[in-house]
């Protein structure tokens, strides 16, 4: 079969692998209908990020036909359409049945998390609970149904967790850190939690239209002290949450500066920064939570039936379409910020 492989910062190329195969009785064998670039996995494209030369590629979103299923697995059948996330819950643990899926106590770090999902097929381990079906066949949706439904596999529940983790609700006053694919679908999920004013700092003009289209209030272009001060003019004081979708140390230092004392941090950028005490909040009463995102729990319990019944869209944030051989342009033009995020065309939708 035909996978991405990371060869190098800056060149993700495609060649024939194995077809993987059931090795685990909770084991299911996906056939990959459409996958995508994550933001995140441009941090190893652009960078490296010690991710060892011709690798499994980082992708980690897909929709997709079950196959095969291992002899454990209930909950799924070969034929299913299916939402394959970027975690694996358990949905027994502690942890999910408090709705934290993403951080599942029964498999604990990089084992609850996917990777190689850019490829003809995957073999998705821990596979009775974590997978989402979908009515139907994909041949029975639009290309618009069908992008909003990719991302349910992350960015739509990774914004939203942000929201939950800032415990976003009626009439909150929100400040969303990242114009990517994350910060629109945190847009989207400030607006559905009942947020009155949802302010986007952006600074590209398209991410800007896009964001105000689903539901934005403002944008802020501005960065840093004079940024913080935009936000606060425009909302009459402090934030009520800010919700952090980049990853970096100055989008936290942004994020704390436009809260009020007593406000609240949704942080979902995957960190890459270690130099923020978290005792250096402790005169501004800052509530601070995030982290994996609850994927499969926020699919089965709210985002599937709202991307269903039409009430949200966050299909819009796929700009562009590439096949899976042109998946190294894919990640290009999301780095040089031509897309805000690349669909892959893995197989036919029939």
């Amino acid at each position: 079969m035909k996978s991405a492989i990371f060869e190098k910062a800056g060149l993700v190329s495609v060649e024939e692998v194995e077809k993987p195969t059931i090795q685990a009785n909770d084991d299911v064998i996906i056939k990959i209908v459409r996958a995508c670039v994550c933001g995140s996995d441009l941090w190893s494209y652009a960078h490296g990020d010690n991710k060892e030369p011709h690798s499994v590629n980082d992708g980690h979103e897909a929709l997709g036909i079950v196959e095969e299923i291992g002899s454990e697995i209930t909950t799924v059948k070969p034929g299913d359409f299916v939402i394959v996330p970027f975690t694996h819950g358990c949905g027994e643990c502690d942890a999910c049945r408090a709705g934290f899926d993403g951080t599942c106590d029964r498999h604990k770090g990089a084992t609850n998390w996917s990777n190689g999902f850019q490829s003809e097929y995957v073999r998705f381990h821990y596979g009775n609970w974590a997978l989402v079906k979908v009515p139907g066949q994909p041949a029975d949706y639009t290309e618009g149904m069908i992008k909003s439904l990719l991302t349910l596999a992350d960015v739509m529940p990774t914004g939203y967790h942000a929201a939950r983790c800032a415990h976003v609700g009626k009439g909150d006053k929100v400040v969303v850190i990242g114009d990517g694919a994350v910060g629109q679908c945190a847009v989207i999920a400030a607006k559905m939690r009942g947020a009155s004013q949802i302010v986007l700092m952006s600074r590209h003009q398209d991410r800007q239209e896009m964001a105000l289209a689903s539901g934005a209030t403002a944008v802020v272009a501005e960065r840093g002290e004079e940024g913080i001060a935009k936000v606060r003019e425009i909302l009459g004081g402090g934030a009520d949450a800010a919700l952090e979708c980049v990853g970096t140390g100055p989008a936290i230092e942004q994020a704390l500066g436009v809260l009020h004392n007593g406000g609240r941090i949704g942080y979902v950028g995957v960190p890459h920064y270690n130099d923020r005490p978290i005792g250096s909040t402790f005169a501004q009463n800052i509530s601070i939570a995030g982290g994996s995102a609850s994927v499969t729990t926020y699919d089965k319990q709210i985002l599937l039936k709202a991307v269903l019944d039409g009430d949200i869209n966050p299909g819009r944030v796929f700009t562009q379409t590439y096949d899976l051989a042109d998946i190294n342009q894919a990640y290009t033009d999301m780095q040089e910020r031509k897309t805000i995020k690349s669909m892959v065309v893995v197989s036919d939708l029939v």
